[in-house]
């Protein structure tokens, strides 16, 4: 019984610490390292120089999507979280879905909303703002050139005071 629960124990200490990454090493961690830590990434991409970019979304219920840049030797040359407000001042009118992908990794399939009277499409990420609290950042194309039109920022908290239609304490 105690060789079960120690078990069990380790798995979800270990699926925790997956989370994040934490343990991983640039220039010193692996392709096989990250996968084998953090999972299978959601999205992936080829870099110019040989390299790879692995995007690990952590939502809808968590905050956070983490980035992985693996150098062409195979190496991991870096790992950041990019749901934060100097990732987001990027995101630039114009800017294509894809490019958009590349900075964010993919918004929350849920929360896409498509509003046809404007011809819009609308991603959503969930992040903690600068004061720690859960907030949704937005990023509005136009459905047709399948570019940026705008981007908002907003805290959980005023969605549901407007939904509610009074004012929480």
């Amino acid at each position: 019984m105690k060789t079960i629960l120690a078990l069990v124990l380790a798995v979800l200490i270990t699926s925790c610490a997956s989370y994040d990454g934490h343990g991983l090493k640039p220039g010193v961690s692996t392709l096989d390292d990250v996968t084998t830590l953090m999972g299978a990434p959601a999205m992936r991409w080829s870099e110019p120089d040989g390299g790879q970019r692995l995007a690990y979304p952590r939502g809808p219920a968590g905050f956070n999507t983490f980035m992985v840049t693996i150098a062409p030797d195979g190496r991991m040359s870096s790992l950041h979280g990019v749901l934060n407000m100097k990732t987001f001042a990027l995101i630039r009118e114009g800017m294509t879905q894809e490019q958009v992908l590349r900075r964010l990794g993919p918004s929350v399939a849920a929360w896409t909303v498509y509003f046809e009277r404007r011809d819009e499409l609308v991603w959503e990420w969930r992040y903690c703002d600068p004061w720690n609290e859960p907030a949704r950042f937005d990023v509005l194309f136009d459905n047709t050139t399948r570019k940026v039109r705008s981007t908002q920022g907003y805290p959980e908290v005023t969605r549901f005071r407007e939904w509610c239609g009074n004012e929480l304490q």
